[in-house]
């Protein structure tokens, strides 16, 4: 129990939090584990994925007993058809890899996968490796649309290729490990990342091992970063209050202006100031309502909205008082996305795809490292001279 406890703990997943600050680990140890909504849904997403991906490279069946074992997915509480459109992105990436090969490549599905030797009881599960002459690629498949995930040093990514050289190297001469993620939600959704597997292993030594062994002990230095996001203390952490806190970017003695620099850094810390400001409000709620005093701070109703303690009641009440059911009623149609949603997106683009424009969004202010292409509203002179010949 205590080894399961301590995987549980120092997880491939969270290596990103722990490998930057290894005594988080003691601190979320006691912490209650829980799931939500989103973890559930992408649980139901990654088994239609494997379903598919078995069903085209390992397990041939019929349609029938592919579409009995799809049914029974579909049946499930959180299922939506998009799921279908959003999977498929992922097979076909699997289907593209497969095919720039001369000959069929080695394909494994949820494999388990164990990094021992540098994490103790290390261990994850893959969603899709793939082995073909010197190179090992690990496909993975991310259903979340709120944080782009990106395959570069993916450190979850990364202990999972040391698990998967572990698994083939007896057999294949494997020298590169490439990483993918799949992440059809967002734009730009795939990500790929290649590095040799010596460079790998001397990441795990150098860098995984020493930061376990602080993590498992409770010791190393806390780091506040873009690591604490997922972290259980997050709210309440003394580390990331004194970075947040700090007062080194503000001197009187500068001149009265920011530079152009100056609010660059100042934006990168406003935006760290506004992550921690929603979870200390989160942390600060959810004590109130256990009983708790936050100084300064209460918990109170929000505002109060009316509504019918039976609308259909209430409906046929005002009907039957004179009102045309019509008045009662806006007529409106859905969305671009929910019409793809009910036709379904195949249908969909057969139908309308050639009366579908994308018009760009609006512009926003976004980190440089984001793959987006910079835009501006400075005219060219080219444009300028364009726009005079019309």
């Amino acid at each position: 129990m205590a080894d399961e406890k301590r995987h549980a703990i120092l997880s491939a997943s969270g290596a990103h939090r722990w490998i930057n600050c290894p005594p988080s680990v003691k601190l979320c140890e006691n912490l209650p584990s829980g799931t939500s909504v989103y973890a559930e849904e992408g649980t139901l997403a990654h088994e239609i994925c494997e379903l598919k991906v078995r069903k085209t490279f390992l397990e041939p069946m019929t349609a029938k007993a592919y579409n009995t074992k799809l049914n029974k997915l579909k049946k499930h509480e959180l299922f939506h058809n998009e799921m279908l459109g959003y999977t498929d992105v992922y097979l076909e990436y699997i289907q593209k890899l497969a095919h720039s090969y001369e000959t069929a490549p080695v394909i494994a599905v949820e494999k388990k996968v164990e990094f021992g030797e540098f994490v103790e009881d290390g261990y994850g599960t893959a969603d899709c490796i793939m082995v073909y002459g010197d190179t090992l690629t690990i496909v993975d498949f991310k259903y979340g649309k709120g944080v782009p995930v990106s395959a570069e040093h993916n450190p979850q990514m990364m202990l999972y290729g040391i698990g998967a050289y572990n698994a083939f190297s007896f057999l294949y001469d494997i020298k590169k490990i490439k990483i993918a993620i799949v992440q059809p939600r967002i734009a730009d959704g795939i990500s790929e990342f290649e590095m040799s597997v010596e460079d790998l292993f001397k990441w795990a030594n150098e860098v995984v091992k020493p930061a376990a062994e602080l993590a498992y002990k409770g010791e190393g230095q806390f780091k506040a970063g873009e690591h604490c996001r997922f972290c259980g203390v997050r709210a309440t952490c003394r580390e990331r209050a004194r970075k947040n806190l700090e007062a080194d970017f503000y001197d009187m003695k500068l001149p009265p202006l920011l530079t152009d620099e100056e609010v660059g850094e100042a934006l990168k810390k406003a935006q760290d100031l506004a992550k921690w400001a929603e979870h200390l409000k989160e942390y600060a709620l959810a004590e109130s309502l256990k009983g708790k005093t936050i100084p300064g701070w209460k918990a109170v109703n929000g505002r109060s909205v009316r509504v019918f303690k039976d609308t259909e009641a209430a409906i046929k009440k005002i009907i039957d008082c004179g009102i045309n059911e019509e008045l009662l009623y806006e007529r409106k149609m859905y969305t671009l996305a929910q019409i793809e949603k009910i036709i379904g997106a195949k249908d969909f683009n057969s139908m309308v795809g050639d009366l579908i424009e994308k018009t760009p969004g609006k512009p926003t202010l976004v980190l440089e490292s984001d793959k987006r292409e910079r835009i501006t509203n400075v005219v060219t002179a080219e444009a300028d001279f364009k726009g005079d010949e019309e």
